[in-house]
């Protein structure tokens, strides 16, 4: 039985095995992210939480009718 692990193949010699630009974008804004965190929660007794939430802490509820 073959799985996907098993097809996948180490780089070859010659291939590029830096990261792309993007990737050292995306991980420098990781970076960014989780310093920010730190800043705005230390000193803290918690973990720093890096997702985002996607509903506006200030968001009011809609009205009655």
């Amino acid at each position: 039985m073959t799985t996907e692990q098993d097809t996948q193949k180490m780089p070859d010699k010659g291939q590029r095995t830096t990261p792309s630009a993007r990737e050292k974008d995306d991980a420098a804004n990781l970076e960014e992210q989780l310093e920010e965190g730190l800043e705005d929660t230390f000193p803290a007794s918690d973990p720093v939480a890096t997702t985002v939430t996607s509903i506006p802490a200030g968001t009011p509820p809609p009205p009655r009718r």
